[in-house]
């Protein structure tokens, strides 16, 4: 039998995974502080909380999709009040972006209530969980996670089980400064292309066949070129917030990450600029300024 499911935050990759775990014939009770994209799974199957404390006795597990470890221990301790309204052998999915040990704190606590999270993060944008192409990765548990795997496999291609708990969210952190640096470097060398008085969708084509070719070139490239920010895939306020998490982590861990504080200045210089809504490849706007283009 399928394990009943109630489903926090319903943005731009929780409202995908939402539809495919309706789509895959599971139960699904839904909150979200915006009541029309609350509705519009409403519509697709799902069913409505109410209220956010009820639902840890509706179902047998919880998927949360929040900006970051503040508003997960917010909505764990007063919407949702686990401690209070949690039951053993409830099992808690946070896929949200969150500081490693304060994530492995949380588990550490919920457990002693008989309740298990895995930290479930996402690789992936918002376009690849709505085609089902994402990946998750996976602290806890091995138990748990091998539980889950079914409820992984309904939302994404992949799912990778990595250690204890906290070991998700940290890989959710070196993936997302590697991307990071890869459209930053993207960027700057089609900035390079362009006064060097060559085509950049050339270029782009050239560097996606050359030893240089990474997936954010198929991801972010064509709308660096065409300067297509809007609608964002992943907006680039959301990834500055991502950033400034990485590098307290990196200056908790004593690991300097100094190509990470340069990506760090232009996100900044973007957001000032009143771009922080746009995509993130917004990046090569900062190029473009730079260089006068």
């Amino acid at each position: 039998m399928k394990p009943r499911i109630g489903y926090i935050g319903l943005g731009l990759m929780g409202g995908s995974l939402a539809r495919h775990l309706l789509s895959a014939g599971y139960a699904l009770t839904v909150h979200d502080a915006d009541a029309a994209k609350v509705q519009a799974i409403v519509k697709a199957g799902g069913k409505a909380a109410g209220a956010p404390d009820q639902i840890a006795a509706q179902v047998d597990v919880i998927i949360m999709s929040l900006p970051d470890s503040q508003v997960v221990s917010q909505v764990v301790n007063e919407s949702l009040r686990l401690f209070e309204t949690g039951r053993k052998g409830l099992v808690v999915l946070d896929t949200s972006t969150a500081d490693p040990a304060v994530s492995a704190e949380l588990a550490a606590k919920l457990r002693q209530k008989g309740i298990e999270m895995l930290d479930s993060t996402i690789s992936g944008t918002s376009t690849m969980c709505a085609a089902k192409e994402s990946l998750f990765m996976v602290g806890g548990k091995k138990e748990i996670f091998e539980q889950c795997e079914p409820v992984f496999a309904a939302m994404s291609r992949e799912w990778i089980y990595m250690g204890e708990n906290g070991t998700g969210a940290a890989i959710k952190l070196v993936v997302n400064l590697v991307l990071a640096l890869t459209r930053m470097a993207l960027a700057e060398g089609l900035t390079l292309a362009k006064k060097a008085g060559l085509d950049q969708l050339q270029t782009l084509e050239v560097l996606k066949k050359s030893a240089a070719y990474s997936k954010s070139m198929d991801q972010k490239g064509y709308r660096m070129v065409s300067r297509h920010f809007v609608p964002p895939e992943g907006p680039l306020c959301m990834h500055y917030k991502d950033v400034q998490l990485m590098l307290a982590v990196g200056a908790k861990l004593a690991c300097p990450l100094p190509l990470l504080g340069l990506n760090a200045q232009a996100l900044a210089s973007e957001i000032a600029k009143g771009r922080g809504e746009w995509d993130t490849s917004d990046i090569i706007s900062y190029y473009d300024d730079l260089a006068k283009i």
